[in-house]
């Protein structure tokens, strides 16, 4: 699977591990940055991985910042881009078969690299299960930006 990943300075040393770990199992990975720990604005960085994307250049995306949540706040405001942060097995599983994201943020702060991959190989490896899902994301589609 084609993956990019993102961070800003509070999950660079995060975003290094994962992106290690994922070229190792195979994925091709797209780092969008940061490069180091140097104070930047996640929001560079959600803008560019988002549009990626949302292009279809790469299936889906990581975003890690301190939370994970003003990555997903920033990421969702680029259209085709379904960003969710998630804690838990449950919120990965149902943001993927119910919402079709096809961005997942990770917290930094909450959590170390083992965990964020469980997280993310689960991400990966879940299907949207369509249905009346479908209907669902097409109408968040059509919100008005």
């Amino acid at each position: 699977m084609k993956l990019a990943i993102g961070a800003d300075h509070a999950g660079f040393s995060l975003k290094e591990k994962l992106r290690q770990r994922l070229t190792d199992e195979g994925h091709e990975v797209v780092d969008f940055g940061t490069n180091s720990e140097e104070s930047c604005d996640y929001p560079d960085f959600a803008q560019t991985l988002g549009r990626d994307v949302a292009q279809g250049r790469s299936d889906r995306g990581i975003l890690v910042c301190s939370t994970g949540i003003g990555m997903a706040i920033a990421a969702n405001k680029i259209d085709g881009v379904r960003a969710a942060p998630a804690h838990s097995d449950d919120e990965v599983t149902f943001t993927r078969q119910h919402n079709d994201a096809n961005v997942l943020t990770i917290g930094a702060k909450y959590m170390d690299v083992d965990r964020a991959l469980e997280l993310i190989q689960l991400f990966l490896n879940t299907e949207f299960i369509g249905g009346r899902h479908a209907r669902r994301v097409a109408k968040i589609a059509q919100l008005e930006r």
